[in-house]
């Protein structure tokens, strides 16, 4: 049995630009990877079946990201293997962290290993983007400025950082917050390079923090704290963060977290944990 790592990602910053014919919204996004993630085991089997062991409560096996990912591989390359799946639950659900998309890629990129499928890169973003729109970025393995929905991604080099991530008790829904009338989609769009990752904001923060008092709580906590970069929510939510230069900055806040609050502290990574092993 292989264990991997499925991490978390951070927005940086989240532009809505636009909106597609389709319904899908055009962003602009910077995606960092962290050093906190899900643990993803796999035990190859020569039945063809895909089986979860410990399925999440309240999310059917067939509807699970890691399952819909097996099969979805399975059925593009024909393979007559099956798989056992272990998946060691970290990421916190409706958070912004890409946890299920990790998760997901993660699968993706382990089974073409362990299956010998040998899709390319390239193949296995297709099949990543039927799944959702944060899968392709997983996938791609580096910190990189996203377009379109989220899917045409570029390398982009970010300096070393830490980061105080805050859960708050709720689940946001993205669907919810996407189709908010509230949430304004004419930002104007930024070219890269050049472009500081300083200059940008979450244009679905205020629509959260309105409509979910708990994370408008956490973030407030975090723009009161000092030597602090970046201080945003992460993707739709629920997750907050603030970005500091040294670990002992960060160590130095993460130590004040009122006792009503939840969170973690993380490293920013230069990639994905599986880039160089999956080459």
């Amino acid at each position: 049995m292989l264990t991997f790592s499925a991490p978390a990602k951070l927005n940086l910053f989240l532009h809505v630009i636009g909106r597609r014919q389709d319904g899908y919204h055009l962003l602009q996004t910077v995606f960092r990877f962290i050093d906190f993630s899900d643990d993803l085991s796999f035990r190859l089997r020569t039945d063809g079946i895909i089986k979860l062991h410990n399925p999440i409560a309240g999310i059917p096996e067939e509807k699970d990201l890691c399952v819909r990912a097996a099969k979805l591989l399975k059925q593009a390359t024909g393979t007559k293997q099956g798989i056992d799946i272990f998946l060691q639950k970290r990421i916190p659900m409706g958070g912004g962290l890409g946890g299920g998309s990790s998760d997901a890629a993660t699968t993706l990129l382990a089974l073409n290993h362990l299956w010998k499928a040998n899709l390319s890169r390239q193949q296995l973003l297709e099949l990543g983007l039927q799944l959702g729109a944060d899968v392709p970025v997983f996938i791609f393995g580096e910190n990189a400025f996203a377009e379109g929905i989220g899917e045409k991604l570029t390398r982009i080099k970010l300096p070393p950082a830490w980061y105080v991530v805050l859960v708050p008790p709720v689940q946001v829904s993205t669907a919810e917050i996407f189709t908010s009338k509230e949430l304004t989609r004419n930002t104007n769009p930024i070219k890269i390079p050049p472009f500081s990752v300083l200059q940008g904001h979450n244009d679905l923060e205020w629509v959260v923090c309105r409509l979910y008092p708990e994370v408008a709580r956490c973030l407030e906590w975090l723009k009161q704290q000092e030597n602090t970069t970046i201080t945003a929510m992460s993707g739709s939510g629920a997750c907050v963060f603030a970005e500091f230069s040294s670990e002992a900055a960060a160590q130095a806040v993460f130590e004040c977290i009122p006792d009503s609050m939840a969170g973690f502290m993380a490293r920013g990574l230069d990639c994905h944990p599986m880039q160089q092993t999956m080459k």
